[in-house]
């Protein structure tokens, strides 16, 4: 009997959106998870245009996104190379009552928790300059000097600068959840992955900070929020397993669609999909491997999915994984020198014909090993659901 979660397939991201707003009806939250290039930052845009029609084009959606992060640019004073500072785009709305509000505060209480960095907003110019307290190499024990001197007008990193962004982003939750007037016209709240540039340490600290404060809004506002980053994403169905939450899996069909795969039970069910996806590169009888689209990058993922079985069963190397099984040797060789490649999912390289029968020969060693109960996350008989 196969247990495996319900798959609703859809046509477009369009019609994903509808579907999440229909569900928000009677939840506080929808989780999504999705691997990067799945279209997740588009089906905010979609969900978020939602919201416009049928309204006379008044907006609902208080999102963070990609495009959020675009809305600073950098001015880096290339004449003088001395005074660099973050501009704001101040056409979005996203800024609405930004200077009424006084935002810094709020801002510093969230970034002093994952930064060092201190900032500025000048709202002459809209603009944010940036300092930080560095060594001072004048200082000695014995003399006068302070230890540290504040260095101004410096440009923090990419890293820096998102989860600054992000403090920015978390501010306004805040305000919106307060019942801020500036903001009034928020109904709901959508956030697509918030922490690209975070370490483990801080993705756990932002999705227990986001958690905390998001649940303050239930029962007032409604929450989308979707990643690829699977701690996160655990992280927050932990947090948010006692409120009115369905968790998703969301899955891109190639050119045929997508598809949502419910995993209220199983938060880590994404890799479960991820080894079903690697079962269709197997060939049909009648086929060879010849007839199969296998990528070099699909090395990276089997590897990534044997790691994480090692870990499951307490194993101090993937190979375990393969223990056993007929030419072990030669599978987990091959598994550490053909996964060390930098194989771009964006830029996918077929293999040669023999690199492709070895891999085939690996995973059904493995999914013999281990039989793991695969989702089927599309099929040819299945119909697509519409508006």
């Amino acid at each position: 009997m196969n247990n495996s979660p319900k798959i609703i397939p859809f046509k477009s991201l369009s019609d994903i959106a509808v579907r999440l707003r229909s569900d928000l009806k009677d939840l506080d939250f929808v989780l999504l998870y999705a691997y990067n290039g799945t279209g997740k930052t588009r089906l905010s845009m979609e969900f978020k245009d939602r919201g416009k029609k049928g309204r006379g084009n008044k907006r609902d959606t208080l999102y963070f996104n990609a495009f959020t992060e675009d809305l600073f640019h950098w001015d880096n004073d290339l004449e003088s190379d001395a005074d660099r500072v973050l501009k704001i785009n101040t056409d979005s709305n996203f800024f609405n009552g930004f200077r009424e509000l006084a935002l810094e505060e709020k801002i510093f209480e969230y970034l002093q928790r994952y930064a060092t960095f201190n900032f500025k907003i000048d709202y002459e110019k809209w603009e944010i300059s940036f300092s930080k307290d560095v060594p001072n190499p004048a200082y000695q024990p014995d003399n006068d000097e302070p230890e540290t001197v504040v260095q101004t007008n410096i440009k923090v990193s990419r890293g820096e600068e998102n989860i600054f962004i992000w403090c920015i982003f978390l501010a306004i939750c805040e305000l919106t959840i307060d019942g801020a007037e500036s903001y009034d016209w928020v109904k709901y709240i959508y956030i697509d992955d918030p922490i690209s540039s975070l370490d483990d340490n801080n993705a756990i600290a932002v999705a227990s900070d986001l958690s905390s404060l998001l649940q303050k809004g239930t029962g007032k506002l409604n929450v989308v929020i979707s990643s690829h980053h699977h701690l996160f994403f655990n992280v927050m169905c932990n947090e948010l397993k006692k409120k009115k939450c369905k968790r998703y899996f969301l899955h891109k069909n190639g050119d045929n669609g997508y598809s949502l795969q419910a995993t209220n039970d199983t938060p880590f069910f994404h890799h479960v999909a991820l080894l079903s996806e690697l079962k269709k590169l197997i060939p049909k009888e009648g086929q060879t491997v010849d007839d199969v689209s296998i990528k070099t990058y699909h090395f990276n993922m089997l590897r990534s999915i044997l790691e994480k079985t090692a870990t499951f069963f307490g194993y101090n190397d993937f190979s375990m994984c393969i223990h056993g099984v007929e030419d072990e040797v030669l599978y987990a060789r091959a598994l550490n020198l053909l996964s060390h490649g930098k194989y771009s999912i964006y830029e996918p390289v077929e293999m040669g014909h023999d690199t492709k029968d070895l891999f085939v020969d690996i995973l059904k060693a493995f999914l013999a090993k281990y039989e793991f109960d695969l989702p089927e996350i599309i099929t040819e008989e299945t119909k697509t659901e519409s508006e």
